[in-house]
């Protein structure tokens, strides 16, 4: 039986002079706080792709800034990940993201959750850095300046600023990861779905990516093998065969999936 935990939505940040501030800022609007952490509600979610079913009778509520998600490959991590913005509706179930069901409210609840693809060439749709962060921002009622401060704003945030004109397809991995990020933090989500999004980095662009993370004002729910990306997170879930088997706080989860791969 997992322990009781009392779970704290507390969190400080200590890059608040964030994109989101600086756009606000350039475009003369008024300067916005971090968003309230996100509400994620899963009741009875059961996810089946032709015989194969992928989730067993999930339930979870989330409302905590930094969750991590890990279990081993085929344990149904990456398709839970993907009902929460929609991407995959449930089978069978519901589930919630501050009220709103993905099924009846597709289109609300992607404006509200913005997700960020282990491979960030499936994200890059645009020629340059520059076109490919704007796009984020077609379907919004934004003047030209203030589109124009958002993408320069995001684009320095994420240190891509002197690349703005290049080809994006022929950015490094770790530009390409940043860009991809910063291409769904453009549209300013409530909450940020990462999945494995260090798997294909080295290590030195690993941990930029770790730091874009952290310093999220944003709800972040993170995929990942990665167990040092997560170690300081508010909550762990452990998969194994599409159940969650273990729930709890980093150091007494993340234990208890080293011992199921051992």
């Amino acid at each position: 039986m997992q322990p009781k935990v009392k779970w704290s939505t507390k969190m400080s940040y200590s890059s608040v002079a964030t994109f989101h501030t600086c756009a606000q800022g350039a475009a003369g609007g008024e300067i916005l706080s971090p968003p309230a952490a996100t509400r994620i509600e899963i009741s009875s979610v059961f996810q089946r792709f032709a015989e194969a079913e992928v989730l067993c009778g999930i339930d979870l509520e989330v409302t905590q800034r930094r969750v991590a998600v890990v279990g081993a490959n085929g344990s149904g991590k990456s398709t839970f990940a993907r009902l929460l913005n929609g991407l995959v509706l449930p089978s069978a179930g519901t589930v919630r993201i501050d009220g709103l069901c993905t099924a009846r409210d597709t289109k609300a609840v992607r404006r509200k959750v913005g997700f960020v693809f282990q491979n960030p060439d499936t994200q890059i749709v645009f020629p340059t850095v520059e076109e490919d962060v704007a796009f984020g921002l077609k379907g919004l009622k934004l003047s030209a300046p203030e589109r124009a401060a958002r993408v320069e704003a995001v684009l320095d945030h994420y240190g891509l600023g002197a690349l703005r004109g290049q080809s994006a397809h022929k950015l490094s991995g770790g530009q390409k990861q940043l860009l991809a990020i910063a291409g769904v933090l453009i549209t300013k989500p409530d909450c940020v779905i990462f999945d494995e999004p260090t798997t294909l980095l080295d290590l030195r662009n690993a941990r930029k990516v770790a730091q874009a993370i952290a310093e999220l004002p944003q709800t972040a729910v993170v995929v990942t093998h990665d167990l040092g990306l997560v170690a300081a997170f508010d909550r762990v879930l452990v998969f194994d065969k599409g159940r969650v088997v273990a729930d709890d706080v980093p150091n007494r989860a993340l234990d208890a999936y080293v011992r199921r791969m051992q």
